[in-house]
């Protein structure tokens, strides 16, 4: 939440939601390979549904078709299979799609975008909203990437302090922006005639509705478009508040639902141990060090300040650690977490907040510093659950290791067993004996 130390009230967890998926994009080498199934809901349930195995299929300009090779895109993702042939039909389908990030959206409605551009015309034709100013440079290097062979192609950002002569005209054929400036750049400043959009994209629309305004000005900046504009929304995640938004923002809808990975903890051995103390649970946890170093580990603390001690700590003692904390800036996390992932730092310490969304397959072994709580106090199972589950992701065997150190959280532990209706077995990490068979 950087320097200003802000407390995490409503506008920092919306700073949290848009780092995270920044994060994500930053560290994400390759799409996300995703087996499950999608859910596509037609508006008009007569009309024949297509997906596509191959980009030829589409028909699309010879130079967009370079540009998706160029970006090393050999087959459509599972989303783009079914996206695609609804956002480039003619007329074209509105679309509400709610996919993760990783999962090749991006790409899709950047092509749904390039498609529909007329380079020779020297006007905004295509308008995308992104929650904020790092979120839609990265949207902004997709279209450049993809529209490399289009040379007339030109892209303009709509964003806070990109200051333009008043009376001035845009040319660029693509806008993207932050809600607020864009709806100026529409209807104080005149910079964009709304009546000449042909496609508008509302990216990330669960991150943009947590933002205060956000909101209201993404409804005004669509009432202003045109009837025949191609508006597609997307979301990672389809809270009731953000369906109602989406249906505000698009009239008819397609609707293209991808189904979440299912976590579980059927194939993972869960354990606590009781401790007294902090430092208690410091010496547990070297006690466990040498086990639990063998594949890679994440220790989850409950604050930032716990976090910095153990890393610390752990540190003094020898042990390679690396840190994730909310006050790094979103590229240096997306530093830390690519030498964990690379295997340069076997231990991982991080507060929730840090480790929201991110996979790294190596991750077999989860230690709950502190058990998860919720702000008041009660048990946080989903967050147990999204922790402990990403250990045995891929039908691999995981390892969940809960720190109880007072009748408090010996409570919170009973009632994340009731929860999930699983056992958690007492470990004595003062055993040589347990802790090798954990381990083994």
């Amino acid at each position: 939440m950087g320097p200003r130390g802000r407390r995490a009230g409503s506008s920092g967890r919306v700073e949290d939601r848009a780092a995270q998926s920044l994060l994500n994009k930053l560290i994400r080498s390759n799409l996300v390979d995703n087996t499950n199934q999608v859910e596509v809901l037609q508006r008009d349930p007569n009309s024949p549904l297509y997906s596509v195995k191959s980009f030829e299929e589409l028909r699309l300009k010879p130079q967009l078709l370079q540009g998706v090779y160029a970006m090393g895109f050999n087959r459509p993702s599972k989303i783009q299979e079914n996206a695609l042939p609804l956002m480039l039909a003619e007329p074209p389908q509105n679309l509400i799609a709610q996919s993760q990030s990783g999962t090749g959206k991006t790409a899709a409605f950047v092509l749904a975008m390039l498609s529909q551009v007329e380079p020779t015309n020297k006007y905004p034709q295509c308008l995308c909203l992104s929650p904020t100013y790092e979120l839609a440079l990265q949207t902004g290097k997709v279209i450049e990437q993809m529209g490399k062979f289009y040379p007339a192609l030109k892209l303009a950002y709509a964003v806070r302090g990109n200051k333009l002569e008043r009376g001035q005209k845009i040319s660029e054929q693509i806008v993207i922006g932050t809600p607020g400036t864009v709806l100026d750049w529409c209807s104080k400043l005149k910079f964009i005639d709304p009546k000449k959009i042909k496609v508008f994209v509302l990216d990330e629309a669960d991150v943009m509705i947590a933002t205060q305004g956000h909101q209201d000005q993404s409804i005004r900046i669509q009432r202003m478009l045109p009837r025949n504009c191609q508006m597609l929304l997307f979301s990672a995640t389809f809270e009731d508040s953000v369906w109602k938004f989406a249906q505000k923002v698009v009239p008819d809808p397609n609707v293209i639902k991808l189904k979440r990975e299912e976590e579980t903890l059927d194939t993972i051995k869960q354990y606590y141990v009781l401790c007294s103390s902090r430092d208690e649970k410091f010496q547990a946890l070297c006690n466990l060090y040498g086990a639990i170093t063998i594949a890679q580990a994440m220790i989850f603390c409950h604050t930032r300040k716990t976090a910095s001690w153990l890393a610390a700590e752990l540190s003094k003692e020898g042990h390679q650690v690396a840190l994730l904390s909310g006050e790094m800036m979103v590229e240096q996390r997306a530093a830390v977490i690519e030498r964990f992932r690379e295997g340069k730092e076997k231990v991982l310490v991080t507060t929730n907040v840090c480790a929201r969304g991110i996979d790294v397959e190596q991750v077999s072994v989860v230690i709950n510093f502190d058990l998860p709580v919720d702000k008041d106090g009660n048990p946080d199972n989903e967050t147990y659950l999204h922790r402990i589950g990403r250990t045995g992701r891929f039908g691999k065997r995981g390892l969940a290791v809960n720190m109880v150190d007072s009748k408090h959280s010996m409570n919170i532990l009973n009632r994340i067993q009731e929860h999930f209706n699983k056992k958690i077995e007492r470990l004595d990490t003062d055993d040589l004996d347990e802790i090798e068979k954990i381990a083994n």
